[in-house]
């Protein structure tokens, strides 16, 4: 599977300016008591060493992160990084792909998800995913939310009023739908419909909620709707997003990972690799690397 990368701008010497005007606003840097409550929460995933192959192609490498529970998680980076990637390797999504496979460990809990062991299924289930482009299917909107729940099992209709609305109510479009629960999910406008493939990821209770650049099709406004909701479900869930907005990522994330992509010089193609990993605030307020300065200050990208 090919991989279309911009050409990177090769990192500053120590010589030159360093370039801070154009990084997007952000609050400034956290205090050592607020970084430690955010270190102190539990480990959700553990990833080690990945690597992901799309047949002989290594899309991205020796990528090493630790998710925590209840937080904001971006992923950022260039396009062809590797970034979305590692997302689908959090819930097997590469799978389903003819001659992908992924190396290293990817731990949940401690639990390896590509164990000989794990049910893929129950992987998914625990961890769901809402897509770039919102994909409501073409059903009413109760049938969309309740589909998981009655796939799980549920057939009494009073659990299922239960589940459909708690789970609108938390997608925050319980009050603009309420009236119209028969109505076709495609007549919603697009940011609605972002939303009820949210309420319908919520619906089976996952623990995890993955998120592959949810706004990009959404007009401003929309865009702050699913932001505030971020925000809000993160006290319940544990949210890993990857966005090409970085104004997206400073304002929603608890923690931010920088990927680009690199030329391998043993196969003389580029491949994704993770650059920095680091508390949001400090990636854009002071970042390590040099390069994912120049990232976020418009040097490349």
């Amino acid at each position: 599977m090919a991989v279309q990368t911009p050409p990177v701008t090769p990192p500053t010497t120590d010589s030159e300016p360093r370039i801070r005007t154009a990084s997007p606003k952000v609050t400034e840097e956290l205090r050592p008591s607020m970084v430690a409550m955010l270190d102190a929460a539990p480990v959700v995933f553990d990833l080690s060493k990945v690597e992901v192959f799309y047949g002989a192609f290594r899309a991205v490498h020796d990528v090493n992160l630790k998710i925590q529970k209840n937080q904001i998680t971006a992923f950022i980076g260039p396009s062809g990084c590797g970034k979305t990637t590692v997302l689908r390797s959090l819930n097997r999504m590469h799978d389903v792909i003819p001659g992908a496979r992924v190396g290293g460990k990817v731990c949940y809990h401690g639990v390896d998800l590509y164990g000989p062991d794990v049910s893929a299924t129950e992987v998914r289930r625990r961890i769901g995913m809402v897509f770039q482009k919102p994909n409501p299917f073409p059903k009413s909107i109760y049938d969309n939310v309740a589909f998981g729940p009655r796939v799980n099992g549920i057939r009494d209709r009073a659990k299922l009023d239960e589940i459909v609305e708690k789970s609108l109510r938390g997608a925050a479009i319980w009050d603009e739908v309420k009236d119209r629960l028969k109505s076709s999910a495609l007549g919603m406008s697009g940011g609605q419909q972002q939303r009820l493939c949210i309420a319908r990821t919520i619906a089976v209770e996952p623990e995890v909620v993955l998120m592959d650049e949810p706004c990009s099709a959404l007009d401003p406004i929309a865009t702050a709707r699913v932001e505030e909701l971020m925000r809000e479900l993160k006290n319940q869930y544990t949210i890993v997003i990857v966005t090409h907005n970085m104004q997206q990522a400073a304002r929603a994330s608890d923690r931010t990972a920088f990927f680009t992509a690199e030329l391998d010089s043993k196969t003389d193609q580029r491949t994704g690799v993770l650059v920095e990993y680091d508390v949001t605030s400090k990636i854009f307020a002071n970042p390590s690397d040099t390069r994912t300065e120049n990232y976020i200050t418009g040097r490349f990208g």
